[in-house]
């Protein structure tokens, strides 16, 4: 089904100001037929009587005709249960006032922008034995600005099989209203549940951190994809498998981000341990590296400017005292040596 955008039904304030006349002239009306039944109780003016009764009881539903639409909001009307079509530019409305609002997501609440109720506003009768019945009007419009789905996490598997925990954060708007409201029960659920799904797809194809023989991306070669180390590349594909799931709906997806990216409580603990082992690994690599470089470049030196000469075993024995010196945890305590090196 296809959006159809109304136009031309800016008409809400004169046919509000037509209404008020008609009632302003019904009630002269009453008054007069009220005199001229008292004076002279005949079948015309009785008509007339009974004409203004009718017209004071019914004219009140031209009143539900009258729509009025804030920026950014729309307005998806049907008549007797027909796709009539839909309200979206701002202004004050007047349509067949048997045509009804629908917006299934109109009571929906999810953790999002846009859905935090509003104390100003009133909604329809809700509550709890617990707090108490509070009294709110719902609202049948559909917002057309970006709204914000912030996800609760999720414990999903990456591709190791080590359980982390994400959480994203999608950008969204309804594009398509007819979609929105008639291709799906609830839009907002809908949304909510395909990324749920989306993220666990994605998710899985990526480690945690960069390992070893991984194809995170369907090449067949091994690559450096990580969930902690390619985030916008992640969050990109988040996205457009989102937006591949929700295109019926009339939603489009402007952006998905991760907020919240760790290792599950059970395994952190062991995780946290490796990858401390993995920093001191390569802390001890790089002092190695480097006290060998010193180590060289000593030795260079001596032999270049014939500071001394010095024998195979005098040389392993400086070599060993130099690494020990250079890669010990703490300071070297020195020895002077004031005998002969020989």
């Amino acid at each position: 089904m296809s959006e159809k955008i109304l136009e031309g039904k800016k008409h809400g304030m004169r046919m509000l100001l037509l209404t008020l006349l008609l009632y302003i002239a019904d009630i002269a009306l009453f008054a007069f037929s009220v005199e001229r039944v008292a004076q002279e109780p005949s079948p015309a003016y009785i008509a007339l009587l009974v004409v203004s009764i009718i017209i004071f009881l019914f004219a009140w539903i031209l009143f539900c005709g009258l729509k009025i639409l804030k920026p950014q909001e729309a307005l998806v009307l049907t008549l007797l249960g027909k796709y009539v079509g839909t309200l979206k530019d701002n202004g004050f409305y007047w349509v067949n006032p048997f045509c009804s609002s629908v917006n299934p997501a109109a009571k929906t609440r999810l953790n999002q922008s846009g859905d935090v109720s509003d104390s100003t506003r009133p909604l329809a009768l809700s509550g709890s034995p617990a707090d108490g019945m509070q009294l709110a009007l719902t609202s049948n419009k559909l917002s057309l600005k970006i709204m914000t789905l912030n996800n609760s996490r999720q414990k999903i598997n990456d591709c190791l099989g080590n359980p982390v925990e994400i959480g994203i954060a999608v950008t969204w708007k309804i594009v398509d209203t007819a979609k929105a409201v008639f291709n799906v029960d609830n839009y907002k659920e809908f949304l909510s549940l395909q990324c749920d799904s989306a993220l666990r797809n994605v998710v899985r194809i990526y480690p945690y951190d960069v390992s070893p023989n991984v194809d995170t991306t369907g090449d067949g070669l091994a690559d450096e994809g990580s969930l902690r180390g390619s985030s916008e590349i992640v969050a990109a594909k988040i996205r457009d498998e989102i937006q591949k799931r929700v295109e019926e709906a009339g939603i489009t997806i402007l952006e998905a981000r991760i907020t919240y990216l760790a290792y599950a409580p059970e395994i952190a603990a062991v995780m946290l341990q490796r990858q401390q082992a993995s920093a001191i690994i390569d802390a001890r690599k790089m002092i190695v590296d480097g006290a060998v470089g010193m180590v060289e470049m000593a030795l260079e030196r001596l032999n270049e400017n014939d500071v001394v000469k010095l024998d195979e075993e005098r040389k392993a024995a400086m070599v060993s005292n130099l690494l020990v010196v250079l890669c010990g945890n703490r300071d070297a305590q020195p020895i002077v040596n004031s005998g002969s090196l020989y």
